[in-house]
C-alpha cells in the first residue's frame, strides 16, 4: 500500500520508546502500577513492527520516574520481554490475538502486573492504494476524490484534551456531506458549510474515515508517533 512508504519514514524508533514526561503520559493513556514504580499502555495501540512490516497491536510498559539505580523485569505471559533500567526505562511490546499479562517485576517479590485483550483484526489498515497524492507530495487525495488530507502532520494545541499533539487538515473536496470519524469514533461533519477540519492524532497509527453516506468511504492512514509534540 502506497502509505506504508510515508509511515516507515518516521517509525524506525518505534521498537523502543524512551519513558515520557508526566504530559506525555496523559497524551498516550497510561497506567500506573500499584507500587507507583512502574507504568503500562491502558489499552493496546496500532503500530508498524519493524521486524514484520506490518500494523500490529502493542503496549509500551516500563519504569515510571526511576531512581538512578531501579530496574525491572518486562514480561508477556510469563515469558522475560527484557530489562529495564533508569537509562532506557520503558520497552514495547508486541501481542497477538488474545488475552495477555505483561508484569513489570521490580523483585522476586513486588511487580505490578497489566491485562490485554487483542481482537482478532485489530489493527488491520484498510486499503488505501487508490489514493493518489500531490505533485509536491503534501496532499493525499481518497480515491473516491470527494477529499483530501495533509501528509505531514503539524503541531498544535488539542482543546479538547488540553495537550499538545499532531495532526493533519481534512478538506471536503467539494460540496459532500462527509462523516469523519477517528479510529472509528465519530469526530464531525464536513460540508459545504464546514469544508475543512483539523484532525487530532493519538499516538501510533490512526484511520481517519470520510464517508458520504453509503455511496463511498474515503480512508487515510496517519502516525502519531508518540501522540504528543512540540511546538516550534
Amino acid at each position: 500500500m502506497r502509505f506504508n512508504n510515508i509511515l516507515r519514514t518516521g517509525m524506525a524508533g518505534l521498537a523502543l520508546l524512551a519513558v515520557p514526561a508526566a504530559s506525555v503520559l496523559a497524551a498516550n493513556t497510561v497506567q500506573i502500577g500499584a507500587t507507583g514504580k512502574t507504568y503500562a499502555s491502558t489499552a493496546p495501540r496500532c503500530a508498524v513492527n519493524p521486524s514484520s512490516g506490518q500494523s500490529a497491536p502493542m503496549v509500551e510498559a516500563g519504569l515510571f520516574n526511576p531512581k538512578p539505580t531501579a530496574t525491572a523485569v518486562v514480561s508477556l505471559n510469563g515469558s522475560p520481554v527484557a530489562t529495564v533500567v533508569a537509562a532506557d526505562p520503558a520497552v514495547t511490546v508486541w501481542l497477538a490475538t488474545g488475552s495477555h499479562a505483561v508484569v513489570v517485576a521490580l523483585s522476586k517479590r513486588v511487580a505490578d502486573k497489566y491485562t490485554y485483550t487483542v481482537a482478532a483484526g485489530q489493527c488491520s489498515l484498510p486499503d488505501t492504494s487508490g489514493n493518489t497524492f500531490s505533485g509536491d507530495g503534501t496532499l493525499e487525495y481518497a480515491a473516491s476524490g470527494k477529499s483530501y488530507a495533509t501528509v505531514v502532520p503539524g503541531c498544535a494545541l488539542n482543546g479538547a484534551t488540553g495537550q499538545v499533539q499532531p495532526y493533519v487538515n481534512l478538506f471536503d473536496n467539494g460540496s459532500y456531506l462527509l462523516n469523519v470519524s477517528v479510529n472509528g469514533v465519530p469526530l464531525t461533519q464536513l460540508s459545504a458549510l464546514r469544508p475543512h477540519t483539523p484532525v487530532f492524532l493519538r499516538s501510533g497509527l490512526n484511520v481517519i474515515s470520510a464517508a458520504n453516506g453509503s455511496l463511498s468511504t474515503d480512508y487515510f492512514v496517519r502516525d502519531g508517533g508518540s501522540g504528543s509534540c512540540v511546538i516550534n
